[in-house]
């Protein structure tokens, strides 16, 4: 008796690109090497993440993504991914899955590169930053 197949369809990952004044900008590791060299010219090795300054480049970046099973959301209102934290607590694992990150009075603001990495960050003890912030 042959066993059941079925066809496994490969589950998209998504990116969230943020609007930062007037760069684009997303966070994510692209196990292809063909896909990450192809973006080469736009990541900031200092901020670990990549920067479209055109909405041409961001363009064509976001087609060769999609040409590589990749599914995109576009944010320009940040509400609801940045979390804050204490400068007093311990933040590594926060900044890890930051795309931004800026400190004001007694806190650290932490932009989340999606929503899931928010929720990682509220169970860490941060708290999700209610008022609007530039980054």
């Amino acid at each position: 008796m042959q066993a059941n197949t079925f066809d496994v369809v490969e589950r998209h990952k998504r990116i969230v690109i943020f609007k930062l004044g007037k760069l684009w900008v997303f966070k994510q590791f692209l196990d292809k090497r063909e896909v990450f060299n192809a973006l080469l010219d736009y990541y900031n090795k200092d901020q670990y993440r990549f920067e479209f300054k055109s909405i041409g480049a961001r363009n064509n970046a976001l087609k060769l993504l999609e040409r590589n099973g990749f599914e995109y959301d576009l944010v320009e209102d940040l509400k609801g991914y940045v979390v804050q934290l204490p400068k007093s607590a311990k933040y590594a694992q926060v900044l890890k899955n930051s795309v931004a990150f800026k400190e004001i009075a007694n806190e650290r603001l932490f932009l989340m590169k999606d929503l899931a990495a928010v929720e990682e960050a509220v169970g860490m003890g941060a708290k999700i930053h209610e008022r609007e912030i530039s980054f």
